[in-house]
């Protein structure tokens, strides 16, 4: 079998323990090394083969992966947060698929719900802000024109900005011109729950100046929305006078 482990977003104790499970019983281990915490690899058991994918190829990923499970042997595939998310798994399960290797996905905790404990913050607070938007710059790779991070910002909703780091003048601008105001809080929070963790506080207009000023290049999510900036109405789950199936409130 080859398993798809999330590995959390850095912190070693944040993998889950399915996944710290199936890491310890891996005789193969193919990591991301440009973003997993090697730490990880401490608690491999003795005689386990480990690859850096950082240099590797698509092919020559799945021919390590799939001449280990020929042999019989236990593959992790060790991915940074949760793999669904910028892990590019879909093509790997694909080729898996197609040499009729079977595979299962253990998730893990992803960075953009550990930049939210970073900045003790939540992203959907009443009357402020119930969606999520999580999507990146147009870079070297390409975005759908439909989601272009102008578009998404016109929904004033929380946004989770990944893999642009290196584009924070640009994103500024794209985000201002799409609708939100140049005050709207931001923060750039680099590398959650790691050792050297960074959490930035600014404004959108401010993003790019603020991570230079702390020297930070890459590694790190952008946070935008009103809800950081701590107004908010009380949740009606727990008012004491909002009935639910658990219990009567006054009002009734």
């Amino acid at each position: 079998m080859v398993h798809f482990v999330g590995a959390g977003p850095g912190a070693v104790d944040l993998i889950t323990v399915r996944g710290l499970r199936l890491l310890k019983e891996a005789d193969v281990i193919v990591y991301a090394g440009s973003l997993v915490n090697p730490q990880l690899l401490g608690s491999r058991r003795e005689g386990c083969e480990v690859h850096n994918s950082a240099y590797m190829t698509l092919e020559e990923v799945i021919e390590v992966m799939a001449d280990a499970w020929r042999k019989g042997r236990k593959v992790v595939r060790l991915h940074t947060g949760d793999p669904a998310i910028y892990g590019a798994i879909k093509e790997q399960m694909d080729a898996l698929d197609r040499e009729g290797i079977p595979y299962e996905v253990c998730p893990g905790v992803s960075s953009f719900c550990a930049a939210a404990a970073a900045l003790k913050e939540e992203y959907t607070l009443p009357e402020v802000s119930q969606s999520v938007i999580i999507t990146r710059m147009a870079g070297r790779t390409p975005v759908p024109k439909r989601e272009t991070v102008r578009s998404f910002a016109a929904h004033q909703a929380t946004m989770v900005i990944f893999l642009s780091t290196g584009l924070l003048r640009e994103l500024s601008k794209e985000l201002i011109e799409g609708g939100y105001p140049e005050d709207t809080p931001a923060a750039v929070v680099y590398k959650a729950t790691w050792p050297e963790e960074k959490v930035c506080r600014c404004t959108v207009g401010a993003l790019a100046d603020t991570a230079e000023a702390e020297g930070i290049t890459k590694t790190a999510l952008i946070i935008v929305g009103r809800f950081l900036d701590g107004d908010y109405q009380r949740s009606r789950l727990y008012d004491p006078a909002f009935t639910t199936e658990f219990r009567k409130g006054s009002e009734d």
